[in-house]
């Protein structure tokens, strides 16, 4: 399995979605950079507090116009529960046959306790306006993880701004 890198086209895909309707990456490019993040398991620990993590910072990604989408292979209900349980307000995306995961290269062989399964790991992927991976962030660890990718964003928006041409 391939992993993405910075510079990559984001692979483009239409899920389901916690709200019930479907959402079209295609359709937020350009609009809006998209914090796109992978998680594994809807009601899980580290899941809870990342989703949570998500939803406390989303005034600071809405701030610099972007969009938060959560991605995991659980059910539609199984997210509108975990949404609501977890008064979270945006979408989480339905992948039940992992093919948007694996184009991404999240799904992999993992390792728990000696015994080896296939499953997501936790990743995040800024994309750009452009539909191009700003950056990739693979076998996250929860804690500072928001953070970190709420900078990530700021440091590359911030770059491109002084890359703009000044118009005299």
């Amino acid at each position: 399995m391939v992993e993405l890198k910075a510079g990559d086209k984001a692979p483009l895909f239409t899920l389901p979605a916690s709200d019930g309707k479907s959402l079209r990456l295609g359709s937020l490019l350009g609009k809006k950079e998209v914090i796109l993040y992978f998680y594994p398991k809807d009601n899980t620990p580290g899941c809870t507090r990342e989703a949570c993590g998500f939803q406390e910072a989303l005034a600071g990604f809405k701030k610099a116009k972007a969009v938060v989408l959560g991605l995991s292979k659980d059910s539609v209900a199984s997210h509108q529960r975990f949404a609501e349980k977890f008064n979270l307000s945006f979408p989480l995306l339905s992948d039940l046959d992992t093919e948007v995961c694996k184009a991404y290269g999240v799904y992999q062989l993992k390792k728990n306790y000696g015994r080896e399964y296939w499953g997501i790991v936790r990743s995040t992927f800024i994309i750009g306006l452009d539909g191009r991976i700003i950056a990739c962030f693979y076998g996250v660890k929860v804690n500072g993880h928001v953070e970190a990718v709420l900078a990530t964003l700021k440091e590359a928006q911030t770059a491109r701004k002084r890359k703009k041409p000044q118009s005299k």
